[in-house]
């Protein structure tokens, strides 16, 4: 190979190039803030979904995610955008057996002291209010005091955290991952009634 003119060496190396660049863009070396961005930003993800997630997601965490599991992934974007979501009555929506599935309620949010802090380790949690709006606080894991530790049959443990809180609204979503806790569900004033979605993805290690 060394006597090759240099443009032949070259062609030689496109399929490892290729083959290289492949292996990048599924995730299997680290992601940085600067290129989960980036990735997240192209919106390549979305597949034509025209809703935004909210900008508290951990962009690292959904770019590893998304690349271990994207046939999972994609199916679970499609749900969003494809599904009529305020005509769909509440209740479970298989999506991918229990790789990933969708629950809908329209209930009533709590007061602040009746929500909790929680976090879950086989599934990642997508919530999407879909009518109305509620507060979600947002924390690491890594901050909070455990208050009851994890229970495999409900893939939750609960929390007493200090985290930030925000709005959710029908124009984004939120992504919840396993170093994620979170505490859904608070009342906001003149919203007696909120229609939901969550999809469960299941984390991939």
């Amino acid at each position: 190979m060394n006597n090759l003119p240099i443009y032949k060496k070259l062609l030689l190396l496109l399929p490892f190039l290729s083959f290289t660049g492949s292996i990048l863009a599924q995730g299997t070396t680290a992601w940085t803030e600067k290129s989960a961005a980036k990735w997240l930003h192209s919106n390549e993800w979305k597949n034509g979904l025209k809703l935004d997630v909210h900008p508290s997601v951990n962009k690292v965490v959904f770019a590893q995610q998304y690349y271990k599991n994207k046939v999972i992934w994609d199916k679970a974007f499609a749900f969003l955008r494809d599904s009529n979501l305020l005509a769909l009555k509440p209740g479970k929506y298989v999506i991918d057996g229990d790789n990933a599935y969708a629950t809908i309620t329209e209930a009533p949010s709590k007061t602040f002291e009746q929500s909790a802090w929680e976090s879950h380790r086989k599934y990642i949690d997508l919530q999407y209010v879909i009518k109305g709006e509620e507060k979600i606080g947002v924390a690491p894991v890594a901050t909070a005091t455990v208050i009851k530790p994890y229970d495999d049959s409900r893939d939750a443990a609960n929390y007493n955290a200090e985290g930030q809180y925000y709005i959710a609204t029908p124009s984004r979503f939120f992504l919840f991952f396993p170093g994620d806790a979170h505490r859904p569900n608070i009342k906001v004033d003149g919203y007696d009634m909120v229609k939901k979605l969550v999809i469960k993805i299941k984390v991939v290690d």
